[in-house]
């Protein structure tokens, strides 16, 4: 008898969706890639998916890791306007099964498959198994995440951690955040540490040495200061390293997080090596009487290209797992 069953699992982001299928065994295979601005909802994404794979008689599970709260029957989108009934999208694609977990989580749950080579270590710093983990993601928007060993399994402490109020820690970011204020009753860390926020840096920084709150795309900006043709722009990725440390480096002193620090999303690959020579993992450190806290915490940049859908497949494979249940989701 043939197994009629099959999980399809999804990462969906501000920008792009990625939807698969996985394996038994963490398997992860026919992988699409969407861009969500191209579609008018989750459900069309899916079911262009299941038509072009051919599911439609088969027994669907999905897990579906999606860039904002998933607490409600009700989802609506941070990043992007889309928003459906968790039950109504179950029974309009006829799913078996259907789980919602934060984009962040699947991230997490992905951590611990990563291999030397799906990975790259920033700075001094060793890993303590089975402690915590903590991972943050710029990239649309700021991901959040945090992972505890459980029962020989893990459990993703999830939350909207990139929202957190944005604390300057000398006079050039005082200065930004001044400049933000102009623009928001309130600034978190997202505001700078996002695409959006590679923008307003540069866009702070025109302002504060020239008095012209100048624009350009987070792109540009990338290319110019990588190449060092544009003095701003190397400013700009520069400073952005630098806040990037400090919150990471507030994740480590909150969770105690000896089993890593990860940065992941999408903005951070695209520049390894100039990351590495920054004032990262100095700012991670620098922390005044609790520095020597954070000074054995190893760092890391998620290199892997698909980390949503490995956790996705990591979290799915977890949950069903008879043996070692050790996270809690609501099934709709």
């Amino acid at each position: 008898m043939l197994n009629n069953n099959v999980n399809i699992i999804a990462d969906i982001g501000g920008t792009n969706m990625r939807v698969a299928i996985a394996g038994e065994h963490g398997d992860i295979s026919a992988i699409e890639i969407y861009a969500c601005a191209d579609y008018a909802g989750l459900a069309e994404v899916l079911n262009n998916f299941i038509e072009k794979h051919q599911l439609h008689n088969k027994d669907i599970s999905a897990c579906l890791a999606i860039a904002c709260p998933v607490d409600k029957d009700l989802i609506v989108m941070t990043n992007l306007p889309w928003q459906f009934s968790q039950q109504a999208l179950k029974a309009q694609l006829q799913l078996h099964e259907l789980v919602l977990i934060n984009d962040f989580t699947a991230i997490a749950h992905a951590i611990p498959q990563l291999t030397d080579s799906q990975k790259v270590q920033i700075g001094i710093g060793e890993v303590i198994a089975d402690k915590p983990i903590s991972i943050c993601g710029p990239g649309t928007g700021l991901g959040v995440a945090n992972l505890v060993a459980l029962n020989h399994g893990w459990l993703s402490l999830s939350g909207e951690g990139g929202h957190v109020d944005f604390a300057p820690v000398d006079q050039q970011e005082a200065e930004i955040l001044n400049f933000l204020n102009t623009k928001y009753a309130r600034v978190s860390y997202e505001q700078l540490l996002s695409g959006l926020g590679l923008e307003q840096i540069y866009q702070a920084l025109s302002f504060i040495k020239n008095g012209v709150a100048s624009e350009l795309p987070a792109k540009e900006i990338t290319a110019r200061g990588l190449a060092n043709t544009c003095e701003l722009c190397a400013e700009t990725i520069a400073q952005f390293c630098r806040v990037l440390g400090s919150f990471a480096g507030n994740l480590a002193l909150t969770l105690g997080s000896y089993g890593g620090v990860y940065i992941a999303g999408g903005i951070v690959p695209r520049f390894i090596e100039y990351f590495e020579n920054s004032d990262f993992r100095t700012r991670f450190e620098a922390k005044g009487r609790m520095s020597g806290f954070n000074q054995p915490i190893a760092t890391f940049v998620v290199t892997e290209e698909q980390p949503g859908l490995m956790g996705a497949a990591a979290y799915l494979r977890q949950l069903n797992s008879v043996e070692n249940i050790t996270t809690s989701t609501k099934e709709y």
